[in-house]
Parts: structure tokens; sequence; C-alpha cells
């Protein structure tokens, strides 16, 4: 057989070939080098001043530090930009950083304290968003955890990183069904929709799980303008429970665990926010495993989570907890990438039903309300130790993982009736 004669033809064709092998048109490869170094800008909007002023901070720190990692390495070749807004944890001066983010035209609004904050920024973008096709603005939700965000008021525009509360209760009263201790229970929490959702779906979970055990209180306190609970501890030791259940986060929880110390009260927290910045300083003095905390990390995950903590921690001197904040990153860039564009529209259709693995292991975003399924962990508050080595704002105490569940056992049937474009 004779020899083939290779002509530029022959080239052009294998090259073509060589490509289509890779999974990339030649109209993908070009569409890639056009995102490359397209600066894609979050405006983070949170609480930067005021008692929950060091909460916002340091997720918007989170925001900056992950923002140069994944800048550095995204498959879409992006650069993000971090913008940050002071809400002072107020819906109306949430809505007034809204306009401002906008009228920068920045596209992708990024917050999570607070679900009256996060729901007035649903009903403002979705307003905006049917009057300005073509100038889409997403909010990526971080933190805020109201189910109705992604029930009632769900929205094609919204994206929840976060379980929700109805979620974490369902793994929290699991974790306690198993615990004979737990007889006598007082639940403390923070006076908006989160706060008595939380208290609502303890009830329900402690009936079906564990009938035996007696709700010895329910109280509901402001958020963010208690400055003393030892009034609510009186009530606690009054009532002989052995067991407080609290969504309650930053000082407000803070100062809560420092009132039942001072009172001598010795019983257990179970907990959504212990990790939150301070929380952990307040938990110094307190024994081990008299602290249990439900999310979706902890502060061992291992892995590249454990290198981003370090560096966080060196640069900044505070730890980084809020690690939905990669989740983020994670699908945000993936989305970018297959979207081969920057524009919301087209990014939210490849973010809703995206799987993938993060850093907690394999996640969903749900096509019907996109609330983010992943599985959930029960911490121990407990010494540091050669497996558990992560010490929390430097106390030599950390949140060691006792018990994982997966996605699809806290997962809670979808309400949504979305409206999409």
């Amino acid at each position: 057989m004779a020899p083939t004669t290779f002509t530029r033809r022959h080239f052009a064709r294998i090259a073509t070939w060589a490509v289509a092998g890779l999974g990339l048109s030649g109209q993908a490869l070009a569409q890639n080098q056009r995102l490359k170094g397209q600066v894609v800008k979050i405006a983070v909007i949170e609480p930067l001043s005021g008692l929950m002023g060091s909460v916002g901070t340091s997720l918007l720190k989170s925001y900056q530090y992950l923002a140069e990692q994944f800048s550095a390495s995204n498959p879409a070749g992006v650069k993000f930009e971090i913008v940050g807004f002071d809400n002072k944890l107020s819906p109306t001066e949430t809505l007034g950083a809204l306009k401002s983010a906008m009228d920068q035209d920045i596209r992708f609004i990024a917050q999570g304290t607070g679900s009256a904050p996060a729901l007035a920024l649903i009903n403002a973008i979705e307003k905006h968003n049917q009057r300005n096709p073509g100038k889409e603005v997403l909010y990526l939700n971080h933190a805020a955890t109201d189910p109705e965000l992604t029930g009632s008021n769900c929205s094609y525009w919204h994206f929840r990183f976060e379980a929700d509360t109805a979620m974490k209760m369902e793994a929290l009263t699991s974790f306690i069904k198993d615990r004979p201790s737990v007889k006598k229970v007082y639940l403390i929490n923070q006076n908006y929709s989160s706060g008595i959702q939380i208290a609502e779906a303890a009830k329900i979970g402690l009936r079906e799980k564990r009938p035996d055990v007696a709700i010895v209180g329910d109280d509901r306190h402001p958020l963010a303008q208690i400055r003393d609970f030892a009034p609510y501890m009186t009530k606690v030791r009054a009532s002989g429970a052995d067991t407080i259940i609290t969504g309650s986060w930053g000082t407000d929880l803070s100062l809560l665990i420092k009132a039942a110390e001072e009172s001598g009260w010795n019983g257990t927290f179970y907990t959504y926010y212990a990790v939150v910045a301070g929380t952990p300083t307040a938990l110094r003095q307190v024994d081990d495993n008299r602290v249990f905390q439900v999310a979706y990390s902890h502060y061992n995950m291992g892995g590249q989570m454990n290198v981003w903590m370090k560096e966080f921690q060196k640069r900044f001197n505070e730890d980084f907890y809020t690690h939905g904040v990669a989740l983020v990153f994670e699908l945000l860039s993936k989305s970018i990438q297959q979207a081969q564009s920057t524009e919301v529209i087209r990014i939210a259709e490849q973010m809703e039903g995206a799987k993938f693995k993060g850093f907690n292991g394999l996640v969903e975003m749900r096509k019907s309300d996109h609330q983010l399924q992943q599985p959930l962990f029960v911490t121990a508050w407990t010494s540091v130790s050669a497996q558990v080595p992560y010490s929390a704002e430097g106390t030599g105490k950390t949140f060691a993982p006792v018990r994982e569940f997966a996605a699809e056992e806290v997962s809670r049937p979808s309400t949504c009736r979305m409206s999409r474009p």
C-alpha cells in the first residue's frame, strides 16, 4: 500500500477531530478565549456595622479570599471581584444596597445574614428582572435559612447554598432520638421568621421521634438587641431543662452561652450556628460534649477546605466558617464555563439541576426550587486532637463530627411553584 500523503487539508481535519475528542468545538474554544479575563462582579450585602458587624465583615473577607482562589483557577478563566455593601441587618438598607449595586452594573448579589433581608432581595430582584429583560440580576444565598425562601416565596433568580431550618432540624432531632439523656428541652430562638420556624420544627421533630421528651419552655428574643441573657437562664433553670435547642446566632448566641455558664447551668446545647465569629471564644471554658451543632460542614473537613481554612486563619487571624461560599464559587464557575457566557440568564439555566462534588460530598442544586441538596453533619464541641486538630478561634477546642446524614436523609419535599422566564 502506498504511503499516505498528508496535505494541509488532512492536518486541518485531524485537528478538528482532536478538538472534538476533547468535547470542545472550535467555536467553544474561541468563546473560552473571549471569556478569559472577563471580570464578574459580586455584591456582598451584609451587616458590616452594628452588633452583628463582626459576622458580616467575616463573610465579606470569606468572599474576597475565595474570589482570589477561584480567579486564579476556574474553568472559564474569568476573574471575580467582590464589592461589599453594609445593610445594617435591615431589609430597607438591603434594598438600598441592591440599588447601588445595580447602578454599578453588578449582576450577582450575595447575601445570607438574616431571612428578612433575603426575602426583600427575592421580591425586589423578581420585579426588576420582569421589568428589565437583558439586565437580569441573580441572588446567591449562602446562609438565610427560612424554608419559605425556596417554598412559597421561591424565585427562579434565587439559589440557596445553605440547608434550610427544616432540613437541619430533621438531622438534629434524628440525632437526639438516640440520646436518652435528653429529657426536658427548652427552646430559645430569635424572634423572626427563621427562629420561629426552628422552634416549630423542633416541636414537630421531637413529637415524632421522641414523644417522651417534655418541652418545658419556648422563648423568643429580639434579634441583636439583648445584652444580658441572665433572665432567660433563670427561667431555664427553674424549668428543670437539661437541654437547650437554639437557632440563635452571632452575639445573641455568645451572650446566651455566657449567661448559661455564669448561672451554673450544666445542661447541653443543640445549636445551628456555634461556629459563627465570636461564639467559639464564648465556648472556651465549656466542657467537652456539652455543645452540639448541625451544619453542612465542620472545622475538620480535610482536603482543599483544610488548606483554605489554614491560609484564611493565617491571613486574617480569624476562622473561615461559612464554607458554603466555596460552593457558590464552585457552581458559579462551572456554570459560566458551561454557558460560555457571563449573562445571568444563561448562567441560571446551567445552575439549576446541576450536580457536582463539593468539599462536603455530592451536592445537587434542585431544579424545582433551587435549594441545594447536600449532606449534613452533627458535631460536638471537644478538645483538639490528632484526629480533629483545628483549633477554633485559638481556644484549643473544636467541633468534631459525630454523625453524618446523607442528603436524601434530610431532604424535604419541594413546595415551590416557580415561574420561569
